[in-house]
């Protein structure tokens, strides 16, 4: 299926590399300090999320609601070939060259002013392996000389980043057990962290530390309890302090808890906080009690991947509600004091602010319109379940394979799934896409094989409304308050940026790229890109210009699981282009 290393350019490839390595300038390295200053240093783009916190903020304003009817594209860049599918990517830029991955574990380097390819890598993936989601790829990281990211077949790679060519390759699980790799690495301290993706195969959920510049390990976190952790090779502590407490028999050794969206870095508290996916497997009568770390988010010590805190959002999950979406670090005022709060969008359709130091939860309350599974949140942040809208127990069916059918909301896509959403330093909203979507679920029996599907429910997603799925919200993480809304007819799929022009850009799957007033919601740019938008834009500034950047390209997981909801979108095309815009100088604008 695939061709040498450098695509299906093959030597041709090979040889323009080869010349650009000889002539290309001297690029400078990526430090810990750039990675940390992402959100400042408006000329690059070096971590996920625009800055470790991942707030997706941009202080750049030259776009804003006066000029953004300007902006126009100034390129396009193809991924090209047959392989095209979701593109869930975020681009990144460094001195002039864009890195950004595609569909089926590819990475590019793009020329920022023209829109050249400077090379291409392409992953040597083996036929059978298992994405659950699609073939998607959200993202590299940069580090020294190094382009770090994940593969489908669960490696990570590091490539030179002038010249493409593999530095270190590291396998970081068995892709025939069902692990692969589809999140951004995160860059800290020197040491690139990765999770796993493969929580609907009854895998382990880990996090995992290596050295930046060797790929050898430093530290291993298992996410669910039971497992034995590992710092510098030796025996670090079994997460959760022993086996069996939250877990039925030895279920936990098939637990999921998968790690796939990668994580954030908080450097006031010195804290990685990584989400954890569904229990395996999703029928919640297998396996009763909270199944930690299973559905939470963990604060971990990035020198040692000890766990400091755990936040679970759905104690004993049946209704595959991961808890893996981004907690966010960011600070408010209260009461004359400086509260430093996270706050996350749970796939379960509750908001929940949380005090990032020690993890307690602050508040929550629900960001979606309808709720079924719980009738609110105690006084700790913990679901008051409402067990009448729990799958049924096969095991107490007549015929023993088929418990009681519930009508579920959210679906099990979530009120907010991967799509990552943006903290505005100027409102102190935070802006969310999500989706209204309900689903019929019911329980099944299953058994544990590896490499096989390990559920034992099915399911069948629904839409609420007809007029709309996807809504972009502005939220008041203080309040609860939705500011404003604005109402797509196809599920949001995207990340979103906010920026200090008052803006707050998105794409959506009908494939335009929008910008909103970030007071308002008032949509003040529309454009059309030919195909949907399920990556996150980016913006920065050359040469004293404020670009802005967008993969578009339709898939994910929303046509593969999307059941009625799928037949919404089903005429939508794939794609996979690289988008870049700015404003038109200003002698060009005289002239218009």
């Amino acid at each position: 299926m695939m061709k040498d290393q450098y695509g299906l350019k093959g030597l041709a490839v090979t040889s323009l590399v080869a010349a650009m390595a000889m002539t290309s300038p001297t690029y400078a390295s990526v430090t810990d300090q750039d990675i940390l200053n992402d959100q400042s240093t408006t000329q690059d783009v070096v971590s996920n999320g625009l800055g470790p916190r991942a707030q997706r903020y941009s202080p750049l304003a030259k776009v804003n609601g006066d000029t953004v009817q300007d902006l126009r594209p100034v390129w396009g860049f193809s991924f090209g070939g047959e392989k095209q599918r979701g593109q869930e990517s975020q681009p990144f830029v460094k001195d002039g060259v864009m890195y950004v991955t595609a569909s089926y574990s590819r990475v590019f380097a793009i020329d920022i002013k023209t829109g050249d390819e400077l090379w291409q890598y392409d992953a040597r993936l083996p036929e059978n392996i298992m994405p659950c989601c699609d073939v998607i790829n959200r993202g590299v990281a940069l580090y020294g000389d190094l382009v770090i990211f994940g593969t489908l077949d669960a490696k990570l790679v590091a490539l030179n980043k002038n010249t493409g060519k593999t530095v270190w390759k590291k396998k970081i699980a068995d892709y025939k057990a069902g692990y692969s790799i589809s999140a951004a690495p995160l860059l800290v301290k020197g040491k690139v962290i990765t999770g796993v993706s493969g929580g609907e195969f009854g895998i382990v959920g880990k996090v995992e530390a290596r050295d930046a510049l060797t790929g050898e390990v430093v530290w291993v976190r298992p996410t669910v309890e039971g497992h034995m952790g590992y710092l510098n090779g030796k025996e670090n502590g079994i997460t959760g302090g022993e086996a069996g407490k939250t877990w039925p028999g030895d279920l936990w050794k098939s637990g999921g808890a998968a790690t796939w969206l990668g994580g954030t870095y908080d450097p006031d508290t010195d804290l990685l906080f990584f989400g954890t996916g569904n229990p395996a497997p999703w029928n919640s009568h297998l396996r009763p009690g909270d199944n930690l770390y299973s559905s939470s988010r963990l604060a971990i010590d990035p020198d040692t991947g000890k766990i400091v805190w755990h936040f679970q959002t759905t104690p004993h999950d049946g209704w595959d509600y991961d808890g893996v979406n981004e907690l966010i670090a960011f600070d408010y005022k209260e009461g004359g004091k400086t509260v430093k709060a996270a706050a996350t969008a749970d796939r379960n359709g509750f908001f929940y602010v949380l005090n990032r130091t020690n993890g307690d939860f602050i508040r929550g309350f629900p960001f979606v319109d309808k709720i079924s599974w719980a009738k609110g949140l105690d006084s700790k942040g913990r679901p008051i379940y409402n067990e009448k809208f729990r799958p049924g127990d096969p095991s107490a069916a007549a015929d023993g394979k088929k418990g009681s059918t519930v009508v579920a909301a959210p679906s099990f896509l979530g009120g907010k799934n991967w799509m990552p959403m943006a903290f505005s330093q100027d409102t102190g909203y935070f802006y969310v896409p999500s989706n209204e979507w309900e689903m019929d679920i019911w329980n099944e029996p299953t058994a544990y094989k590896k490499g096989a599907a390990y559920l034992g429910a099915g399911f069948t997603i629904k839409p609420i409304n007809e007029d709309y799925i996807g809504v972009l919200r502005a939220i008041d993480p203080k309040t609860g308050k939705e500011v404003w809304r604005y109402e797509n007819n196809a599920p949001l799929w995207g990340g979103v940026l906010a920026t200090a022009g008052g803006l707050v850009f998105a794409g959506n799957p009908e494939g335009y790229l929008m910008a909103f007033d970030a007071k308002t919601g008032e949509i003040k740019y529309r454009f059309n890109t030919g195909s949907g938008i399920v990556g996150s834009p980016i913006t920065w500034e050359q040469d004293g210009e404020q670009y802005l950047s967008i993969v578009s390209g339709w898939g994910g997981a929303v046509p593969l699981w999307g059941g009625e909801v799928a037949k919404r979108v089903k005429h939508l095309n794939q794609g996979g282009t690289v988008w870049t815009f700015k404003l038109p100088a200003k002698n060009e604008l005289a002239k218009n």
